[in-house]
């Protein structure tokens, strides 16, 4: 892997140079990156998953963001159609987390207003418990059920209120928060302003159809401006690391 911008570098240590970014995050939330992927022509799925989509590059990015994370957050209907499961951390990623003072592996948060994903799932992993964020609103007897195989944090009423969800995961400690998607989720987090770094990767693949983009639709145009940190380059695939410009 190679550095494109802001200067040429070469044999690029993924892992390393994510890990040392500073990702200060704001005195009352978690700093939040998305990482999503995408080809040429906007596609996020081949077939209703992201995968083919991929290539080692992409891997290696993937890795090192999880890497840095404390939390991984990502709505429920992404987790079923992806099959998540607990983090696969490799055991040099891991001791390097334990070096900077986190947990071996990033734990799980999962969005749902309906809370319908089964409990059987195999993201309830008995030894990397998940996180469950849903609203007060919510059906009592799913929250209910899902207390069993995770610890269920309600944040807002009709629907959940992120901003408030980011508050109480930081009082759990969370330092950085990785979103992971879908398009409707990324959306809501745009559409509140809560995304400080945007970090996407270009396929070198078209692939047509009329599937989502990485950012769903909000209700308003955001016109967030965002500013290009860096480029990676890698078998014709592109990883761009974006920062939210303010103020």
């Amino acid at each position: 892997m190679e550095q494109l911008f802001p200067s040429a570098v070469e044999n690029v240590d993924a892992v390393a140079l994510y890990a040392a970014d500073d990702r200060t995050p704001p005195p009352d939330r978690p700093w939040v990156l998305a990482n999503m992927i995408s080809s040429i022509d906007g596609a996020i799925e081949l077939d209703g998953v992201s995968g083919g989509l991929g290539g080692p590059g992409d891997k290696q990015v993937f890795r090192a963001l999880r890497g840095i994370a404390d939390i991984i957050i990502a709505a429920s209907g992404t987790v079923i159609a992806e099959n998540y499961r607990r983090a696969q951390t490799p055991d040099d990623i891991q001791q390097m987390r334990l070096d900077r003072g986190q947990s071996p592996r990033p734990r799980i948060a999962i969005v749902s207003n309906s809370l319908s994903i089964e409990t059987n799932h195999r993201v309830f992993d008995p030894e990397a418990r998940p996180l469950v964020i849903t609203s007060h609103d919510a059906p009592a007897d799913r929250r209910e059920r899902l207390s069993a195989v995770a610890d269920v944090i309600t944040a807002g009423h009709e629907s959940v209120d992120l901003a408030d969800a980011l508050g109480q995961l930081r009082s759990l400690g969370a330092q950085t928060v990785l979103v992971e998607g879908g398009p409707t989720l990324n959306a809501a987090f745009a559409a509140a302003d809560l995304l400080d770094e945007f970090c996407l990767s270009f396929s070198p693949m078209v692939a047509g159809g009329s599937g989502p983009r990485a950012v769903g639709p909000t209700d308003n145009a955001l016109a967030h401006q965002m500013e290009l940190d860096r480029v990676l380059h890698q078998d014709g695939f592109l990883f761009h690391r974006y920062l939210r410009k303010r103020g």
